[in-house]
This record gives structure tokens, C-alpha cells and sequence, in this order.
């Protein structure tokens, strides 16, 4: 089961349906006091009343519900109805609505028929309308008589959503309690299976047994003491059930972190805390699908664990839905633009262009970077060169790209500033992959920034060629492209040039032979002029034998772009 869209009316700040359609992962993006907080929190609030109807199997249980001020995992009308509709009155007929549609799929299409009795079609949408009183009214959003029929089965409706779907909320203010929540969670489920031991439910008794005769004196005790005020008291129970009993041993637990001294959790600083309670998500989470619900994850966090938790969040989107609100530009899905949605001037729209991302968070960006999505970095002008010319003839669609700007090639200047280039571009929202020589200082230059956690293997692509240990990108092009041009310029011919070395080292020993001095300015000069080559023959100048990481390349480009 999925949620496929969700939205709400009269909440806050919100006065007109936002309607968000969900996915594994969606960004909420916009500037302060724009809603992005107040969409989160209605959602939290929608799932939250589907739980507690499960749970109690009536949803008029929620009314009595007692709020506590800063509890905002349930609705209070006094607080989230929207003071600007209520025209100056204490009219508290007005209602917030939540909206909420879910995706079965066929088996638990079918799951559903045995369970409620009623056939659905796949698509599950419920309307949740909250006064002040709590729930106005729950329902199955369907028309005509069905969705009457579906209406009054809710409670179970509930019950089977919770039983496929839950709520995992993080606030942007993440103290301690977020973190003791997720642990006494984890505890809990723990703890379920040790419940079914038998040695422990003996354990169990044996506590009871023993506490039994002491609860019935103190019982006594207290009875006395209020009948001299309170004549008509009756009797005096102490709960210690075993269900409480099991929640006390769930509940009354301390945590102590040692980062060099052993502290409470309570007197970490707010980072620490943040982190306890992202780092835990994965593990607390409950046996099927979650929606995971995130404010501003790079609150208190360092850059790096930042970019941390920037790969932790989009592996959980893997078997869950998370749904986050951030002002940073390390948590936007580059690669799927419309995941991106902006929340300004009462609306929640999906972003068009990655242009329009970079405007509401603030980013600045060169003329040439303006409208790209997707960048190559290679490591140097003449590779940037080179690549620019060959690319477009070899692919249609990386051709248009080109065209419409949204892929551009970018030169690092060398392998050692690949990590902060990596870096640059991430912050710049631009989708990258990498093209390195397949040599020792690009190997190396990649597991720096592999480690760093800026790059995964899918995102580069080395130029290796067949039967060579090192090889470069001249390696694939083409002796006969440029070996004219080479010996016009400098006096070299490459009537030597085959052995198993990479192409700068094979040069270097032509250069050699024919009596010339090699230096790297010279070297520079000659992947200039092949580069050249290249931009005059682009249509014919791969070696056939060795192009292979080319057309990987290029493959990998189309799926990037896709």
C-alpha cells in the first residue's frame, strides 16, 4: 500500500487545498512562513486520527482526547483552524479537512474484499474533517452508495490502513523526546517476542503475586485516608496491570552516549540529539511500508553529516515514502525535478525546472551552469573539449540536451579537485557523473570522494580499454586522427606507438625516440591538438577495439537525462 496523493484545507496558514501527490520521495522547498511546516504537521495529524480510530475502533474515542499545548501530533482547533476564517467570531463549525488516497495492490485489493466485506477498485481515498470538538466526520470519499457503505465500516477501514501503512514524524526542534520515543519503540518490538517466553511470563506472575498483597493495603490505606474527607468514596483501585507493567519496562529507560565521556542523552547538545533521532530511523521503523515525515533534517547537523544523512534519507525512500521540508540544497532530487515541490503563494505546485529550485532556495550560479540539470565532469580542457564535439554525434538525445543546455561538460582541472567540484555542484542542484582516465591518480581520486560519501560508483565511468592496465580517453580515439597534425607541429611520428602503456607515457617514449623533450606543458599541448582532431573529425574517430567505456558513457548519460 502507497499513499498516492494527500492534502488540506483550513489548517493554519492554509486556507485553500494543497494538494501533494506523493512518491517515494518528495521535497518540500519554499521560503520561511510559507506552509512547508504546516503541511507536514496536517499530514502527521491525518495519519495520527487513522491510528488512534484503528486503535480505539471508534473515531468519537478522539474527541476526548485531552491536548496538551505543545502537543502537535493532534489536532487542536484553537490553535490550527485558521484565525483569518473565522471572521472575528468563536464560530466553531468551521472545520479543517484532510484528505488522504491510498494505492492498494491487487493482493491486498483481494485482502480487503475478505476482511471489510466490499470491493474497492485499487484507490482508497479517505476525508477526515476536524472541528473543535476533534473528528467531525470520517469517511470513504467514494460517490454514490458505496462510499456510504464504505463509510460506516471505517473504524475497520482504519484499522486495515495502520496494518499496511504507518506515520514516522521528526519535527524540525528534534529534543531528546524524539530520540527516547524511536528507542522505547525499538524496545518494544523487542520486547514482543521475549512477552511469548514462558520463563518470562512465570517471571511475570511471580512479580504480581508478590506486588498483589502490598497494592491491596496501600489500597486500604488511601480508601481511609479520603472517606474522612470524601465520605462517599467506595474504593480505591491501584492499576499495576500486566499491561502496564509491560509498558513501564518499555518506558522508564535511560540512555547514555560515550563520546569521550559517558553523558545522559538529556544533556547532549541539540546536534547530538538530531542525529540520535535520524540515524535510528531505519531501525525503528515497523514491519511493512512508512511514511516518513522529516522537518528541515540539516537542522543543528555539520556539513558533513549533512551529506550523510543526505544517502541515509534517500536509501529509506527505497522501501518507504519520506516526505521532508528543507532549505538545502543537498536534500533536492536532482535527477527527478517534479519530486521537488515549492510550497509559495498559497499553493504547492512541482517544481518545472531545476531553475526555479535554485531561485526559491537561494542559489547563485554562473550564466553557462543557469539552465542545466546535469553536469560531466571530466578532468581536464581537452577531455572538455573533446567530449563536447564527440557526445552529440554519438546520441541523439545527449545531442538536445546539449542544445537546451540542461547537460553540460565541466573540467576539474585535475583529479585532486574532483571531491570539490563534487561539492560545488551538489550545492548548485546539478545531477553529475564523472568521466576519469583509468590510471592510478583517478582511481585514487575516486575513492577520496567515494569515502567522502559525494559519489557512488554508478555515477562515474573510467576510460578503460581492453588488454591495457592504464589507459586514458586519447587511448579511444584513433591514431590516424591527429597523428599528421602531430608530426606537422612537433616532428614526432608514431611509427612506435603500440605497447600496453597508457596513451601520455606511449607518446612520451615517441617523443623520446625521435629526440624531443616531454614536460607536462608539453603534454598539455598534445591533448590539445587531439582534442582539436576530434572537434575536425568527430564523426569517425573512435578506435574500434577500445571504445567501449565511451558507449558506456554515453548510455549512462541517456539514463541520467532520461
Amino acid at each position: 500500500m502507497t499513499l498516492t496523493s494527500f492534502s488540506v484545507t483550513n489548517f493554519r496558514s492554509i486556507t485553500s487545498a494543497h494538494r501533494i501527490k506523493m512518491s517515494d520521495k518528495i521535497v518540500l522547498l519554499g521560503k520561511n512562513n510559507e506552509g512547508k511546516s504546516n503541511l507536514l504537521k496536517a499530514l502527521n495529524i491525518a495519519m495520527t486520527v487513522l491510528e488512534y480510530c484503528s486503535e480505539r475502533g471508534e473515531s468519537n474515542a478522539y474527541r476526548r482526547r485531552q491536548y496538551r499545548g505543545n502537543d502537535e501530533t493532534f489536532y487542536s482547533w484553537e490553535r490550527d483552524f485558521p484565525i483569518i476564517k473565522r471572521n472575528g467570531k468563536e464560530d466553531k463549525n468551521y472545520n479543517s479537512i484532510f484528505r488522504l488516497t491510498f494505492r492498494l495492490t491487487q493482493g491486498e485489493i483481494e485482502e480487503f474484499q475478505k476482511q471489510i466485506h466490499s470491493k474497492i477498485n485499487g484507490l482508497l481515498p479517505i476525508e477526515i474533517e476536524m472541528g473543535n470538538e476533534g473528528i467531525s466526520s470520517c469517511k470513504v470519499a467514494k460517490k454514490g452508495s458505496g462510499g456510504k457503505t464504505l463509510s460506516e465500516k471505517f473504524s475497520q477501514i482504519a484499522k486495515f490502513i495502520c496494518d499496511k501503512i504507518s506515520i514516522n514524524y521528526i519535527p524540525a526542534i528534534r529534543t531528546n523526546n524524539e530520540s527516547m520515543t524511536i528507542i522505547r519503540r525499538m524496545l518494544g518490538n523487542e520486547l514482543t517476542e521475549l512477552e511469548n517466553n514462558e520463563d518470562y511470563k512465570r517471571a511475570l506472575e511471580t512479580i504480581s503475586s508478590l506486588q498483589r498483597p502490598i497494592l491491596a493495603k496501600l489500597e486500604k490505606d488511601i480508601q481511609e485516608s479520603l472517606k474522612i474527607f470524601l465520605p462517599s468514596v467506595n474504593f480505591v483501585k491501584l492499576d499495576f496491570s500486566e499491561e502496564r507493567r509491560r509498558f513501564l519496562l518499555r518506558s522508564d529507560i535511560k540512555v547514555f552516549i560515550n563520546d569521550g565521556t559517558t553523558t545522559d542523552i538529556d544533556y547532549k547538545g541539540d546536534g547530538v540529539k538530531s542525529l540520535v533521532a535520524l540515524s535510528l530511523l531505519n531501525q525503528s521503523l515497523k514491519i511493512g511500508k512508512t511514511i516518513v515525515i522529516i522537518e528541515e533534517p540539516e537542522s543543528h547537523l555539520h556539513p558533513e553529516a549533512i551529506h550523510n544523512l543526505s544517502i541515509r534519507i534517500n536509501d529509506l525512500a527505497k522501501g518507504n515514502q519520506v516526505i521532508l521540508s528543507t532549505h538545502n540544497p543537498l536534500f533536492v532530487d536532482r535527477k527527478n525535478v517534479k519530486k521537488n515541490v515549492l510550497v509559495q503563494n498559497g499553493k504547492a505546485t512541482p517544481a518545472s525546472d531545476i531553475s526555479v529550485i535554485r531561485e526559491v532556495l537561494g542559489v547563485k550560479i554562473s550564466d553557462n551552469l543557469y539552465n542545466a540539470n546535469f553536469v560531466l565532469l571530466v578532468e581536464g580542457e581537452s577531455d572538455q573539449k573533446a567530449l563536447t564535439a564527440l557526445l552529440p554525434v554519438l546520441s541523439t538525445k545527449l545531442a538536445k540536451a546539449f542544445n537546451d543546455k540542461m547537460l553540460v561538460i565541466r573540467k576539474i582541472r585535475g583529479t585532486g579537485n574532483l571531491s570539490y567540484e563534487l561539492n560545488s555542484m551538489k550545492s548548485l542542484l546539478c545531477a553529475i557523473h564523472v568521466f576519469l582516465d583509468n590510471d592510478k591518480a583517478g582511481h585514487e581520486a575516486f575513492k577520496l570522494a567515494q569515502n567522502e560519501n559525494l559519489i557512488h560508483l554508478k555515477d562515474v565511468t573510467f576510460s578503460i580499454c581492453k588488454g591495457m592496465r592504464e589507459s586514458e580517453f586519447e587511448d579511444c580515439i584513433k591514431e590516424e586522427v591527429y597523428h599528421d597534425k602531430l608530426y606537422e607541429k612537433y616532428g614526432v611520428r608514431l611509427s612506435s606507438f603500440r605497447s600496453s602503456k597508457k596513451w601520455s607515457e606511449r607518446v612520451k617514449d615517441a617523443f623520446s625516440k625521435c629526440g624531443k623533450p616531454w614536460d607536462d606543458k608539453i603534454e598539455n599541448g598534445v591533448k590539445e591538438l587531439v582534442a582539436d582532431s576530434v572537434v575536425n573529425h568527430s564523426s569517425d574517430v573512435l578506435n574500434e577495439h577500445k571504445r567501449y567505456s565511451i558507449d558506456a558513457l554515453v548510455k549512462q548519460l541517456e539514463e541520467l537525462i532520461k
